[in-house]
């Protein structure tokens, strides 16, 4: 960190901690919702409705009443999920043995599974001297088993399987679990209310949760109506922010990874949401997953919901070494693939939106428990990234500790590290979530080698159930990013970039001999344009950035910017001194600049830090 920046932080400290902060005692505090905080509530809520009676369940703070649980959420609606899924649904349909997917919007249960290898239908992508290869011999066949640039797998592999699962929409998941266990009447759920840090003790545990500062101004310094952020203190808290929340993040900080994890691994989806035209032969429940295409490194599906929609998308990895990571205009070329544009073509976007995920797998799985706090889903490491499942497993750890919790109120004991551990801990390691999380463990290490060593290294893993795997360094996700473009392709992509006010990444694409794209006002639409037709984009004012560039001079030795290509609602550009600005106002709160910065002040992060922060995109079909 600079000397500036250390200032800033050390000023914000005192300032933090002059001013009156007002608070508050609950029970159970807990931050993030999502898949695996709507188990820990369904479960723990359960229990109470069915035992009103239980002393167990007596509210230790406000005497006469039921246990106190809050839950607060950053984003401004519990729909903003942003994620079409496919699932087994195995730890959701133990919480709900009946469940039918009719019960629950754009949710359909899984009919059919394809894998496809997608040529490159333009001549564009960078793909090995392989792969250009077995191109070359696949299409000399072409009549024989090509269809549409796409070669379809005989058969699914069994480590992408789900049967008896569903199709769903993350969003609209949340949002209906959130219905059924607010109902209740024993939870409350706040949406729109960031938590900037959780409360430590003297001992490293944790007594609750610190909100974020309102009426500051961008630099989080008080303007009018300013008002500290609240302590809500509680016996336990609950961590289900996700992989870039700011308490996950904070408790990192502070207590480190256990020894030899470390989360270096990371992936960007971008999806959209579109309505396929009258007549549509895709059928609800279908599911595509594909690789190959737009590029070598990028992965991508398709899942069909019910009323004739789709989510389509792509991710980006962390490993993808060229800096030229402009998932949007990926996505675009993505959708006009000959094998998938036959269905899709005059569509119409209904939604869109990208979000990080974590794809260190058990590589870095924090410390689950400490003295008063827990944690769950995907920011606890809970993602299997054999089976590229995560929404299940996440709910499963959350009814896990939803069960420890009810097990230690029971016996009243306190939610020390030590009662965590042999309770919340045990079971998730005795479960199949641990099992799958260890043969997935090493299962993607060989992708820093090169695509085709990945895939072997996958296929090994999957068949040996995780024994056997491809050796590989994981490096920082710094260290990730490669400048590999001529500089005559830079030259072009600046004069094309300077010509029409175009991002400099989008440009090099074209440089690159990726096609233009023909917008159509409909489906093919601008980034900007996306933000519009596909949803909303929140920013609440009086509240600080959340986006923060640590040491401004290594800003100014970054060629690569690759936090501009990968910013997912362009709130990230280049200003006119050639350094990164950040517009709060366009932030979809993805995560990605997080780990797309090919600077480190320390050797491990980046040089932004993402922080607490209000808005994001919105849509209730996300």
């Amino acid at each position: 960190m600079s000397s500036g920046a250390g200032m800033d932080a050390v000023s914000e400290q005192v300032q933090a901690e002059a001013c009156e902060r007002p608070s508050m005692e609950v029970d159970l505090a807990c931050v993030g919702f999502g898949p695996a905080m709507g188990g820990f509530l369904t479960t723990l809520t359960r229990e109470m409705a069915d035992h009103p009676e239980d002393p167990a369940f007596a509210s230790k703070v406000m005497p006469g009443m039921p246990m106190q649980v809050l839950c607060y959420e950053r984003a401004d609606d519990l729909a903003a999920g942003v994620s079409g899924v496919v699932t087994r649904a195995q730890g959701i349909r133990a919480s709900f043995p009946e469940l039918k997917a009719a019960e629950i919007p754009m949710a359909a249960e899984l009919k059919r599974e394809r894998v496809l290898y997608l040529l490159d239908p333009v001549g564009a992508s960078r793909r090995s001297a392989v792969l250009r290869t077995a191109d070359f011999f696949l299409r000399l066949g072409r009549k024989l088993w090509l269809k549409d640039d796409a070669l379809e797998l005989p058969w699914t592999p069994g480590l992408l399987h789900k049967r008896g699962g569903l199709v769903m929409s993350i969003g609209q998941f949340n949002q209906w679990v959130a219905s059924q266990v607010t109902a209740s009447g024993l939870v409350q759920i706040w949406p729109g209310t960031p938590v900037s840090e959780p409360i430590f003790t003297a001992e490293q545990g944790v007594a609750g949760l610190r909100l974020a500062d309102q009426g500051v101004d961008k630099a989080g310094a008080p303007s009018e109506g300013y008002m500290p952020g609240m302590d809500v203190r509680a016996q336990l808290t609950v961590v289900g922010d996700g992989p870039v929340g700011a308490v996950g993040q904070a408790l990192d900080a502070r207590l480190g990874l256990p020894e030899g994890h470390a989360r270096r691994e990371w992936a960007l989806g971008m999806k959209m949401v579109i309505e396929l035209p009258e007549g549509s032969e895709l059928e609800p429940g279908t599911v595509w997953h594909t690789f190959g295409y737009p590029e070598p490194e990028i992965f991508g599906f398709m899942y069909a919901h019910p009323e004739r929609l789709v989510s389509v998308g792509i991710f980006v990895p962390s490993w993808m070494g060229d800096p030229m990571r402009t998932a949007y205009r990926y996505l675009h070329h993505y959708i006009q693939h000959p094998a998938l544009w036959r269905y899709l073509k005059d569509g119409t976007l209904r939604s869109w939106g990208a979000k990080s995920l974590e794809e260190s797998g058990r590589h870095g799985e924090p410390f689950l428990v400490g003295d008063g706090f827990a944690r769950i889903g995907e920011g606890s490491g809970s993602t299997n990234m054999l089976t590229g499942s995560g929404v299940d497993e996440a709910w499963a750890t959350g009814t896990q500790l939803g069960e420890a919790v009810i097990e230690l109120l029971r016996a009243g004991r306190p939610f020390t590290r030590e009662n965590l551990a042999n309770t919340y801990e045990k079971r998730r390691r005795a479960s199949w979530v641990e099992r799958g999380a260890r043969e997935a463990e090493k299962a993607r290490n060989g992708f820093h080698g090169g695509v085709v060593r990945g895939l072997v290294g996958m296929a090994l893993a999957g068949l040996s159930g995780g024994r056997v795997g491809v050796g590989g360094q994981i490096p920082p996700a710094h260290q990730q990013i490669k400048a590999s473009w001529s500089r005559l392709k830079i030259k072009n992509g600046a004069v094309l970039a300077v010509a029409d006010g175009r991002p400099l990444h989008d440009a090099l694409m074209t440089a690159c001999g990726w096609p233009e794209i023909e917008f159509d006002g409909r489906l093919l639409v601008s980034h900007q344009d996306a933000l519009l037709m596909g949803g909303k984009v929140q920013a609440m004012p009086g509240f600080a950035d959340h986006v923060i560039f640590r040491d401004r001079s290594l800003c100014f030795a970054c060629e690569e910017q690759t936090c501009v290509a990968m910013c997912s609602g362009q709130a990230i550009t280049r200003g006119v001194d050639g350094l990164p600005a950040f517009e709060r106002e366009k932030c979809v709160y993805c995560g990605a600049c997080l780990w797309n910065c090919a600077q480190s002040p320390d050797g491990e992060r980046g040089n932004i830090d993402f922080r607490a922060g209000a808005g994001g995109l919105h849509s209730v079909q996300n």
